[in-house]
């Protein structure tokens, strides 16, 4: 060991840990027991090397060869410095799988913590299926895929792994009712929508079904005439028709063009899917719009159901249609007649033709017009009965009594009907001779029997005049003789207003008592229900109306009271003007009055002087008379001299 070794004791240490770089792996060691590699050998063993082991990266499709298989895992070559394993599950599609078989995988990993290569042949298959779908739909292409089940709205289609949407709407050309017929079966689709980041896709099956229709519609189209008679099958129905597939172009077949007759829906006569023989009736070779009909391959029954049909012939038909003017009665299918609703009764009050027939009934009628050509027809049910108006003045003549149903309720009477077709009118003012009625409701009911007389008859004009109160005799005149003006009767308010109320006084008699005349004596207005003292003021036998006060009553008791009290005041005005007339006379009287009358005091007061004056002595009392005595008598001595 040299001095500069034992100074620095680290020295070997830090020899020994010379940089990789530095040494030299083409020299031998020490005694030759490795040998040498010429820069010849060395350069084949490095192309050796590099022809045998791939540079493989993640996420790399990559060829593989089955190495090995087990019951849980397949191990493949991949050209790798190590093998990997790919679970058997994802070879379940290659149930023949075996050694020296080449299959696509994917490099998920080159090398996992424990060393391992990681791939996965799942995952190759749905890159590589993603990248067909992403193809198919840049180029326009047909790809394969099988319906795996049934979602909402539409199927699930998987093509190689990957889910795709095949919405309803995208199955076919027409509707599809069922969609769990198409599970299970392999079809042809086109991408017709896609989602890279989601990676999910939407696909049509009814694109490749439209495309070939397309070139079928332009043969039918160019062989299309007017009246051609072709088959098809009913696709679609609505309310107002069917579309009918004429093997690639739809038509539609009107439901006024189905029957001759009325039908309310198709499907009254058809079914989707039947197969129906049509007629071409239009078309539009621009729009491939085709109108077509089926009533039109049979002759209109106008043209053989009316042959012995004539005005007067009695028919029997059903009522189809009501509407406000008349019905229309269908006869045969497509042949119909008219009812108006003036030829449906005698009565000259129906207005309404559903109070008369109903919808879907069957009646009969007389044939009243026929136009054969124009295929109008009028028909009638009053004429099937007499016109009762004929012998109407025989039948109900003036003055008969009759029970009869009230028909019908105006404003201003009501309709009794008295036979068939024979209805008369009782004028509002001829319900009540007491009561004042505002409308018919309040007197009789709709239905009701009501008891008539017959007023007048009017045959030319069909009018019929009734009457209820002539039944009884007219009460007015009775009336007249206890409810005669400035007579006074106790009644009840029955009814009130703004202008003023009604009293009803004894055999229901009503009269109207004005709102001025309500006043009672304290100053308050009468209310309902009230009973008070009225006053006869109007009565009018003519218009029957009796006007009555209250107020009245206790006005003119007043009015005397203070007639009697202006008349002693008169009085007593008269007598006073005569009495200064004649001041001077007595104010002479009253003064010589005055005097004598002094002097009678004067007399009276002398006389108790002296008498006082007599007690003072009463020597001179017993001869002298008695005070009182003398009192009186000079008393009785001054009223003689007054």
């Amino acid at each position: 060991m040299t001095e500069n070794q034992t100074l620095n004791p680290n020295s070997a240490s830090t020899a020994s840990a010379a940089p990789m770089a530095d040494f030299d792996w083409s020299t031998g060691s020490g005694s030759g027991k490795y040998s040498n590699y010429s820069s010849e050998e060395r350069s084949k063993m490095e192309s050796l090397y590099s022809v045998s082991l791939n540079q493989v990266q993640s996420n790399e499709l990559v060829k593989a060869i089955v190495a090995g298989i087990s019951e849980r895992d397949v191990i493949l070559n991949i050209g790798f410095k190590s093998d990997g394993m790919v679970a058997r599950s994802e070879f379940r599609d290659m149930p023949n799988l075996s050694v020296g078989d080449e299959v696509e995988v994917l490099i998920i990993n080159r090398e996992d913590v424990n060393g391992h290569l990681l791939l996965s042949r799942k995952a190759a298959r749905i890159m590589n299926a993603w990248e067909r779908i992403v193809k198919s739909h840049e180029e326009d292409l047909i790809i394969q895929g099988k319906v795996k089940s049934r979602t909402k709205g539409g199927l699930v289609v998987e093509i190689d792994g990957i889910e795709t949407f095949l919405p309803g709407s995208q199955i076919d050309v027409k509707p599809v009712r069922d969609y769990d017929q198409y599970v299970g079966k392999t079809m042809e689709f086109k991408v017709v929508k896609i989602n890279p980041v989601l990676r999910n896709a939407v696909v049509s099956h009814k694109i490749l079904i439209e495309s070939d229709i397309e070139a079928q519609k332009a043969v039918i189209m160019s062989r299309m005439e007017k009246g051609q008679v072709l088959e098809g099958t009913i696709k679609n129905m609505t309310d107002f028709g069917v579309f009918v597939d004429l093997g690639g172009v739809d038509g539609l077949l009107h439901i006024t063009d189905m029957s001759w007759g009325r039908i309310s829906h198709p499907s009254e006569m058809v079914k989707l899917d039947d197969k129906v023989q049509v007629v071409v009736i239009d078309f539009d070779d621009e729009r491939k719009r085709i109108s077509l009909g089926m009533k039109q391959l049979t002759a209109h029954p106008w043209e053989t159901a009316t042959s012995n049909l004539e005005s007067g012939s009695i028919i029997e038909g059903k009522v189809v249609t009501v509407a406000d003017y008349g019905a229309f009665l269908e006869i045969a299918p497509g042949v119909e007649g008219l009812v108006h609703v003036s030829e449906m009764s005698w009565s000259q009050h129906l207005r309404n033709p559903q109070d008369f027939i109903k919808q879907g009934e069957t009646v009969k009628a007389v044939i009243l017009s026929i136009d054969k050509e124009e295929r109008k027809m009028s028909l009638g049910i009053k004429q099937l009965t007499p016109d009762p108006w004929i012998t109407i003045r025989e039948k109900f003549p003036v003055g008969t009594r009759l029970t009869g149903r009230v028909r019908n309720l105006t404003n201003f009477g009501l309709f009794v009907e008295l036979g068939e077709g024979v209805d008369g009118l009782v004028h509002v003012s001829d319900l009540s001779w007491t009561k004042k009625i505002n409308h018919p409701s309040e007197f009789v009911k709709k239905d009701q029997m009501l008891e008539v007389i017959v007023l007048d008859i009017d045959t030319e004009a069909r009018r019929l005049s009734l009457g209820h109160k002539q039944i009884e005799e007219n009460p007015w005149d009775t009336f007249s003789t206890i409810f005669f003006e400035n007579s006074v009767h106790q009644g009840t308010m029955v009814s009130m207003d703004e202008k003023g109320g009604m009293v009803q006084f004894a055999y229901g008699v009503e009269a109207f008592v004005p709102k001025k005349q309500l006043q009672q004596a304290d100053g308050k207005a009468l209310r309902l229900e009230d009973k008070a003292d009225f006053k006869i003021i109007e009565f009018n036998k003519e218009n029957r109306r009796i006007v009555a006060s209250h107020a009245r009553t206790w006005q003119e008791a007043k009015d005397k009271e203070r007639s009697g009290e202006e008349q002693e005041v008169a009085k007593y005005q008269a007598k006073s003007k005569q009495d200064s007339s004649n001041d001077s006379g007595i104010m002479g009287e009253l003064s010589a009055l005055s005097d004598l009358r002094e002097q009678i005091l004067a007399g009276e007061q002398k006389a108790a002087r002296d008498a006082m004056e007599k007690l003072d002595k009463p020597s001179e009392a017993a001869s002298a008379p008695e005070p009182q005595a003398e009192a009186d008598t000079a008393a009785s001595d001054s009223e003689t001299n007054a």
